[in-house]
């Protein structure tokens, strides 16, 4: 069942990701173009600098999922298994804290921003452009507890291993079945 939901999440939080991506990348080139015609469109700019925000707060989540982020594994490593679960477990309490601090704050803007809209397209609110901020952090507290088993696991066995580690592993066990 857990491994469910991580799979779904993952699925799901990269597709979201890469629907982003394509259409920062559409968003841009029609910008571009349409100037080059002679013919601006006046909202691209603005369009695009927010799906640029949103691209990188749910793109963190995604990263969190797959432990991708900056970490001191060989330092955790270093430590005896009984201390590196402690490390573990204190570090995931401060990012999980800054990430919970963040959606309360990012709802407090929400609420703020009420009223506003975005100035090149007055229909689309700003409390909606700037949902990113707790909707991204909840997604990122979820990520983490959703990797955090797989961690803790690590951190009692061999040590932890980071992202690049782990798919070098995997990419390795496919060309060893080859």
């Amino acid at each position: 069942m857990f491994f469910t939901l991580r799979t779904a999440f993952d699925r799901v939080l990269t597709a979201f990701v890469i629907f982003l991506l394509a259409s920062l990348a559409v968003i841009v080139l029609m910008g571009v173009g349409s100037r080059k015609l002679g013919i601006p469109m006046v909202w691209y700019d603005e369009v695009a600098s927010i799906a640029l925000a949103w691209l990188t707060y749910y793109g963190a989540a995604l990263a969190a999922l797959k432990r991708a982020h900056i970490g001191f594994p060989g330092l955790v490593n270093a430590m005896p298994p009984a201390l590196r679960v402690a490390v573990v477990l204190l570090a995931e309490a401060i990012v999980i804290g800054f990430f919970a601090v963040l959606a309360w704050y990012g709802y407090q803007v929400l609420v703020i921003l009420e009223g506003d809209a975005m100035v090149s397209l007055p229909w689309v609110t700003t409390r909606f452009t700037q949902s990113v901020i707790p909707i991204g952090a909840g997604l990122f507290i979820l990520a983490q507890l959703l990797s955090l088993p797989e961690l803790l696991a690590q951190a009692r066995g061999a040590g932890v291993i980071d992202a690049e580690q782990q798919e070098m592993e995997k990419e390795l066990q496919k060309a060893m079945q080859k």
